[in-house]
């Protein structure tokens, strides 16, 4: 497994780790054997940066996290969470004992003192111009309450105003074929501030994996049924904002250029991996495992070597072509 640096933190992490908002209920029934295993195989692959939030299963996801990480105290794990979405999304509900409440919380909920990571989770974008939300997170790190600290985005005007505070350790953003603004400058901010950028959805919530079609349908606890709309919460969080048939579409042409274009026996999944790989700036892309095949799969595409120009370019058309059209400015 290639590892990158997270310099706040003084260490290098997986290029590919583990996101774990399945494990929590958003993405349909996980069971806690299916969980664990998906963490071993993730950890088998040499992951060792795994990524979950306070509010995945209302604290699911951080306990099983929690619980396998105490499991395996000498793995060199690198355990990241998120706060700040437990409330209604409104300036005046982030203060300073929301922000040790949420901590106190999620500390709990992973069995630690100090936590390696905590993210602001997409909070309103007054929150990450205001100074004391920074003053509060340097308090945290002082008292060792955490290590280092980030903000999750929804939109690359908010990545840009975090990359401004010198303490911010991480922006973790929305990157992959189908979402690409971030190329334009918040990944050349990045590695001029040496801020880490930790790529979510990186998969578009499993278009760009090449298995559905105009007709799959999903569970109603899966928030690729009920928040299409973005009825629920933003919604560039599920398939990227991009309608579903638009996807579906765009994505079986993904799937011929990969056979065309990609790596012999790479997955559609996995060459979409290897696509953010690719991109400087990026420190670890966070694909998410319902089972340990998927896990073991995920890993699997850090090894792959780099896609070739052309199917770059190919890739970059199909964007221009298909998808362009249909995303909002703001993403």
């Amino acid at each position: 497994m290639e590892t990158r640096p997270l310099p706040a933190l003084d260490r290098n992490i997986s290029a590919v780790g583990v996101g774990t908002w399945q494990l929590g209920t958003d993405w349909g029934e996980v069971t806690a054997d299916d969980a664990t295993a998906t963490l071993q195989a993730a950890l088998d692959a040499g992951v060792t940066f795994i990524d979950t939030a306070d509010v995945y299963g209302d604290g699911r996801s951080e306990r099983f996290v929690g619980a396998f990480a105490t499991a395996h105290p000498d793995a060199g794990l690198t355990i990241a969470t998120k706060m700040g979405r437990r409330v209604e999304q409104l300036p005046e509900n982030y203060t300073r004992d929301a922000f040790l409440a949420w901590n106190d919380r999620s500390r709990r909920n992973l069995g630690v003192d100090t936590i390696d990571l905590v993210q602001l989770h997409c909070p309103p974008s007054e929150v990450i111009s205001a100074e004391r939300t920074w003053d509060w997170l340097e308090e945290m790190v002082a008292d060792g309450r955490i290590r280092a600290y980030g903000v999750s985005v929804e939109t690359c005007a908010q990545a840009l105003d975090a990359m401004r505070r010198p303490g911010c350790a991480s922006v973790q953003i929305i990157l992959n074929v189908f979402r690409r603004k971030p190329l334009e400058q918040v990944l050349p901010t990045a590695q001029a501030t040496s801020t880490a950028i930790i790529a979510r959805v990186p998969l578009a919530s499993g278009l760009l994996s090449g298995r559905y079609t105009a007709d799959t349908t999903f569970p109603a606890s899966d928030h690729r049924n009920y928040n299409r709309d973005g009825s629920a919460f933003d919604i560039g969080e599920t398939f990227s904002g991009v309608p579903f048939d638009v996807g579906v579409k765009a994505a079986q042409e993904f799937t011929a250029l990969c056979r065309e274009l990609g790596p012999a026996g790479a997955s559609p999944a996995q060459v979409a991996l290897r696509w953010i790989l690719d991109q400087p700036g990026v420190t670890t892309v966070i694909p998410g495992a319902r089972n340990a095949e998927q896990a073991r799969a995920n890993a699997a595409a850090a090894a792959l070597e780099p896609l070739s120009e052309q199917l770059h370019a190919a890739l970059a058309d199909l964007y221009d072509r298909r998808i362009r059209a249909h995303v909002h400015d703001r993403w």
